[in-house]
């Protein structure tokens, strides 16, 4: 498999482009992202959406090295009209309901792959919660979506 990416990615075509607010291409990461993609675009109460569009600010450091500033490119903004004509803003990441949970430390035969998944886990951890504080004082709500909500087995 040398070359080969593992993962689903590629440049999305919205049908509906008008409630597109970001730049093009739209770029999906994974599957799961392409799926959301779709939604948004065929979705009547999504009056708006946007890939990659918010950049949050947060602070991670590794290994005893001083934390550092970074930044946090959410995976979706998006806007929905509910039912009695309100507009409700979400900032969304979509991720493997696997890369939500707390690696087990239990019966592990590669080291190394534990030591990715908690570094993975915490920089996860660090970026949700500043998405969470950036999210509440900008009038959105931040949602973590996996294949759960999207319905893929």
């Amino acid at each position: 498999m040398i070359g080969r990416r593992k993962y689903k990615q590629g440049v999305f075509q919205p049908i509906h482009s008008e409630k597109y607010t970001g730049s093009h291409p739209i770029i999906f990461r994974s599957s799961y992202e392409l799926k959301f993609c779709r939604w948004c675009d065929g979705n009547n109460n999504v009056i708006g959406w946007g890939s990659e569009t918010v950049i949050i600010p947060y602070i991670f450091g590794r290994n005893g090295i001083k934390p550092k500033l970074r930044r946090y490119f959410v995976d979706f903004n998006v806007t929905i009209k509910d039912r009695e004509g309100n507009e409700h803003k979400y900032l969304i990441e979509v991720k493997p309901y696997k890369q939500t949970l707390r690696p087990k430390t239990t019966n592990r035969k590669n080291k190394r792959t534990l030591i990715k998944e908690q570094y993975t886990y915490a920089q996860n951890t660090a970026k949700w919660t500043a998405a969470e504080a950036w999210a509440k004082s900008h009038g959105y709500k931040f949602k973590i979506i996996t294949e759960k909500e999207l319905k893929i087995k």
